[in-house]
């Protein structure tokens, strides 16, 4: 090994950050004190994994001195040290810049600590990995369902504002403060802003004797099937379509949103259903966007479904008025809450505004990162999100794992959980979390890993069903075990493409000097 080449590579690394020390300076003056060290790490972070580093990894650890492969969350001082030993081990002294602000190992983990517990309202030393639980509509009439959830380890009951109405939430909310009073321990509310929710509305078959269209419940759908896309006030719908040819295979489906057929290109992809159904736009007009079925792993396709449109640029708001409607109530009975489709920083700015004009600087918000654009611009968006304290991100690995491919959402989510690692923010693991089990009673081996893994991140969500409570249960124990073996993990640290992009969105505001 050529240690005289190992200490130039490390010169190099530690070179650039001091480099760069005047424009994490002024990242850091942009955002909330609480925040300020943890903008200037995630931006140390995201120069280091702009490169490949992995063979300077491999001889680090051959000479047992950290790989880096562990200090996201204390970058500067975690080359600055592995550089000091190189140096001694040629021959030489040297000591960092100490004019520098650095976090230590012992320093980012409780820093980490301290901003969780500020999200999840907590006042504890040490803290466990937090549980996350959806409240079933049970929980409106059935406080010992809430008291039971509980005892089996929820510290956060979730409301999902995307179904159900105010006065449902209210009754839910009552029973959770009753089970919260009886227990003496309180139970933390987080509310879901329901978001621009791109879903089917209906589906419609023209029957082969008339020249009606049928609404139908569901639909069997195949590979090569033609689906036709439309808006509610399509002419096939108020029956001006005489004119219109329409093939009696084709299958009339029409969206929640109009306006993303205005936005969808020929020969991108549209999924359905989660991801199980996929489909090529094949041609366009201003009402319509006619699909071919590509590939099906579910027999039918129902109304309600979702509809995911990754390669697509929508021009959708990401706080719909709806959602601004919602806000005084959230503000009013939430402890956090969760942003649905945040896309950019400008996103966060526009969150952000509606809540300076309620007055709120209290209530928590977790950063929901369910797309494609989310996580491709996350460094930004964790950046714009550290004006504010409380903060927090949710890798909602449904939605993200059909935008960016199943192939690569386990290597996404470890990457979100990197960068949120480096900035000190709260990270909480969501969808499918036990599923089975939550529904049949019964996990499966591959959804217990899973929960095995969830123990890197700070909170950890089930979803409803009715054996929700032995699947909390379940959950604790497997948590409980985990995080007395083990926190986050030794990666080793190739370029990532999130790091080189978020560092150019980052100096289109912050310029190198």
């Amino acid at each position: 090994m050529d240690l005289q080449k190992l200490e130039r590579e490390l010169e190099t690394i530690y070179e650039s950050l001091l480099k760069q020390e005047s424009t994490a300076d002024s990242i850091a003056a942009s955002v909330h004190p609480q925040y300020r060290s943890s903008a200037k790490n995630l931006y140390r972070y995201l120069l280091l994994r702009s490169v490949d580093i992995r063979k300077l990894q491999s001889d680090l650890s051959e000479l047992g001195i950290s790989s880096l492969g562990t200090g996201a969350g204390y970058v500067y001082e975690n080359i600055s040290n592995a550089l000091k030993l190189v140096k001694l081990l040629n021959g030489k002294t040297w000591e960092r810049d100490t004019d520098l602000e650095a976090l230590g190992y012992t320093g980012s983990k409780h820093l980490l600590m301290d901003h969780a517990n500020d999200l999840f309202a907590s006042d504890r030393g040490e803290r466990d990995t937090e549980i996350m639980v959806t409240m079933p509509d049970e929980a409106a009439t059935d406080k010992n369902l809430l008291k039971k959830l509980h005892s089996a380890g929820m510290g956060t009951a979730r409301l999902n504002l995307s179904h159900g109405s105010e006065a449902l939430w209210k009754k839910i909310l009552s029973k959770i403060k009753a089970a919260s009073k009886d227990s003496a321990l309180p139970i933390h509310i987080y509310m879901d802003l329901p978001g621009p929710k791109i879903r089917i509305s209906n589906i419609y078959l023209k029957k082969v004797s008339q020249k009606t269209l049928d609404t139908v419940s569901s639909v069997k759908i195949g590979k090569g099937d033609k689906l036709l896309l439309i808006k509610h006030n399509s002419p096939y719908l108020s029956g001006k379509h005489k004119k219109i040819s329409l093939p009696e295979e084709t299958i009339l489906v029409e969206v929640s949103l109009p306006q993303i057929i205005d936005d969808l290109k020929k020969g991108q992809a549209v999924f359905f259903d989660d991801g199980a159904i996929e489909a090529k736009v094949v041609s366009l007009d201003e009402e319509t966007a006619s699909l071919v079925v590509r590939k099906s792993h579910k027999k039918k396709l129902r109304p309600g479904k979702g509809i995911n449109l990754p390669a697509t640029h929508l021009n959708l708001p990401s706080l719909t008025p709806e959602d601004v409607q919602l806000l005084p109530f959230i503000s009013a009975h939430a402890d956090l809450m969760g942003y649905s489709f945040v896309r950019n920083a400008k996103d966060v700015a526009i969150l952000y505004e509606e809540l300076d004009k309620l007055g709120d600087m209290d209530t928590g918000v977790v950063f929901k990162i369910e797309n494609r654009a989310a996580f491709e611009n996350l460094p930004s968006i964790l950046f714009s999100a550290m004006k504010r304290p409380k903060i927090g991100v949710m890798i909602a690995r449904g939605d993200l794992a059909v935008e960016i491919g199943f192939e690569r959402i386990s290597e996404v989510q470890n990457q979100i959980l990197w960068l949120c690692e480096a900035a000190q923010i709260p990270v909480i693991w969501a969808t499918q979390v036990l599923d089975t089990m939550a529904k049949k009673g019964m996990a499966t081996r591959a959804e217990i890993s899973d929960a095995t893994i969830s123990a890197q991140a700070e909170c950890v969500m089930l979803n409803k069903g009715p054996f929700i409570v032995e699947a909390t249960k379940t959950l604790k124990n497997v948590l409980e075990r985990m995080e007395a073996h083990s926190q986050k993990s030794k990666n080793t640290l190739r370029a990532l493409k999130v790091a080189k992009t978020g560092l150019k969105n980052i100096h289109k505001d912050f310029p190198l000097k």
